[in-house]
Order: structure tokens, then sequence, then C-alpha cells
């Protein structure tokens, strides 16, 4: 089945104009995507797309939402269609497969044009943005964006597939007290994690330092910012710290404070040893890819239970009272610490390429063969 508009075959309203791709050999994959998306999601398709196009014969179709109306293509999403020789395409009036996809619906909750009409046996929509906050309230209008899907959607089942443990627990919890229609994944969603692993120093130090995009959730209180990065440690680093450096007051005189994108990630990581990330109480990494990122540099990670919980041992997770003790113990043991780390980026092969290809092929082949992704 025809699963991309071909020359000549209808697009639906407002699609992006794009060149059609040539059909490749093997089996079908074939990617929906709002590629203007930032930050974490557009990280984790891109990787997606390195990932399957070597294995699948992947064709990416293009979605343009209200969200995120006229932006610019997302970097990483065009570095990785470039790599892989794979071409974005309009989306077609209907979509017809076996399986679709859908990454992130709540790129759908400022939309109010339909997407396109999609006929399959199984839908899968994969919930990088977690459904609950900390304190049970939802983080978006769940049910308005499955809405959406739903009326565009003819489907057999429908699955919801979660991206880490804290996300399942949300999308458990929300499935529970709604009663929709959609089930839960029997298998996670997982981020791509392929980077490098640099060696951990061998005579840690108090040099401490943190980095995301800027935002309000992103960042715990002022207060707390300052127990993690005290003026008593020798290096306290924050790259994202753009609301700090806004604020009037500004950031601490002790702080090397940068905004997003002021120096390349591995320049800044390359200036610490322990990366403490901790957020807004009221929201929660689902993921946490700054995390496996920092891990893969060769860092020991100081993180709250409920994002630790993505990767387990591979992390210390702390309340936030004692990371001072933490950091001390560590620095008085510097066996222990390279030990630490070391285990903890072996850990990380789950979610290299080829374990995210092999989990997701035996995922949807236990809902059948023929797979079609709405991304």
């Amino acid at each position: 089945m025809s699963a991309v508009a071909a020359p000549g075959e209808p697009v639906a309203p407002g699609a992006p104009r794009l060149a059609w791709a040539a059909p490749r050999a093997g089996e079908r994959l074939t990617l929906l995507v709002e590629p203007r998306f930032p930050g974490g999601t557009a990280a984790a398709v891109a990787a997606e797309i390195r990932a399957l196009a070597p294995s699948f014969d992947l064709r990416v179709v293009a979605l343009e939402t209200a969200m995120f109306k006229d932006r610019e293509v997302n970097p990483r999403l065009a570095e990785a269609l470039a790599a892989t020789g794979v071409e974005m395409i309009p989306p077609p009036s209907v979509i017809r497969a076996d399986t679709v996809v859908l990454h992130n619906p709540a790129c759908l909750k400022f939309e109010r044009a339909p997407l396109p009409r999609i006929s399959c046996q199984r839908a899968f929509v994969v919930t990088h943005e977690n459904f609950l906050r900390p304190n049970g309230a939802e983080g978006f209008d769940i049910a308005g964006c499955l809405s959406r899907i739903d009326d565009s959607l003819v489907a057999g089942r429908r699955w919801l597939a979660p991206v880490s443990d804290w996300n399942r627990a949300g999308v458990a919890d929300w499935l529970a007290a709604a009663g929709s229609r959609w089930r839960l994944a029997d298998f996670d969603w997982a981020n791509i994690c392929d980077f490098d692993l640099l060696p951990p120093t061998d005579r840690p130090r108090d040099r401490r330092g943190r980095h995301s995009r800027p935002g309000l959730e992103k960042f715990p209180d002022r207060d707390t910012m300052l127990r993690h990065f005290p003026a008593g440690a020798e290096i306290c680093a924050i790259l994202g710290a753009d609301g700090f450096l806004d604020d009037p007051d500004g950031p601490p005189r002790h702080w090397k404070a940068l905004r997003f994108g002021e120096t390349e990630v591995a320049s800044f990581l390359g200036e610490i040893d322990f990366f403490v990330y901790f957020t807004n109480a009221m929201w929660r990494e689902s993921f946490g890819r700054v995390i496996a990122e920092a891990i893969a540099a060769g860092k020991l990670v100081i993180t709250d239970p409920g994002t630790a919980a993505t990767f387990g041992a591979a992390v210390v997770a702390s309340d936030g009272g004692d990371v001072d003790a933490i950091i001390a113990r560590f620095i008085a043991e510097p066996g222990r610490y390279q030990a630490f780390v070391r285990a903890a980026q072996a850990s990380l092969a789950r979610f290299r390429p080829e374990s995210f290809v092999r989990t997701v092929r035996a995922g949807l082949e236990r809902s059948g063969a023929g797979v079609d992704v709405l991304v």
C-alpha cells in the first residue's frame, strides 16, 4: 500500500511543498514528521532516521502544525536527512499502512487543521512529553490531542508507547483514570544515545555544572540552584543560564553562566567532573538526553529519583539535599568515581542505535509486519 504522495496524487491542505523521494529497497518504514520541533524530540527523531535508514525502506513525510508554523526545519533533522540521503515529502491526503507511529502528540495542542486521513490496523503514539506533572496534573491537553488523532484515524488497536520508566508511570496513571480506548504498549520507545565515550578523570575535583535549553521548567528555584552550585565549589558552570543572565539581579558572581548555544556542549562538559541536574519541582524530564550525554563525556551525574529511574544505577539519585556530601565522597575516593562512571557508560549500550532498532522491530512485529511511522 502506498503511504506517501506520488507525483500527481492530492496533497493535504497546507502541506509543505517538498521533493518526491524515490522508493528504496527493503521493508518500508514511513515517518510523518513535524520537522520544526526543537530540543530533545528533534534530536530523538534525527537519531532514529540515522538508525532506521540502513534497515528499512525509510521515507519521511513532512507535517506542519500550528505550534511551529513558519519556523525553520530543525538543523539536527536536516543533517540526519542529508547524511542518510532520505528526502522529506508532502503528506498524502490519505495514509494507508498496517502500522502508524506518531511521536509526541503534544505538538497538536494548538492544531485546528485536520491531520491527513490515516487508515491502519495498529496505531502507536510515542509519548515524548510527560502526560502528568509530579503533582498529578496533566502536562497538556492529552485527551484533546489524542482526539485530533482519533478524528483522522481508522485503526484496529491504538497504543501509547512511553520513552522511559517515569514517562510510562504517568501514561499508565492517565490511562487508568481516563478510560481511553488507547492501550499501553509493552515496550519503551527510548531515545537513541549514540555518543562517543570519553574516559573519566582519575582526579575528580569539585567542578560542577549543568546544561539545558533555557526555560522555567528546566531549572529549580534560585535558592536550590545556589545550594547545588555554591561559592565553595571550584567551578560552577551553567550552560543555558539565559533566565539568570536576563534577571535584574543577574547570576551569582561565582557562576560561569553561559547562554544556551554560547559554547559547544563537549567543550562545556570538559570543564566539569560532576553533572548536577535538577528541574522545577512541577516538572520532570521524560527521558533526559542531557544526562546520557554527560555520562558519555565521563561525568558523574546527580539527579532526582524520578529522572534517575530512566538510567538506574548509572546515576546517583538524590533529593537534592545531599549534593555536597555526594561530591565530597567521590572526590575522596577517585577509584570509586572512575569505576562508577565506567559502569554508567557501559549501561548506555541499551540506548545505542542497534538496540533501539531491535527493540522497536520486535515490538512492532508483535503487532504484525509492515510499518508506517507518523512523527
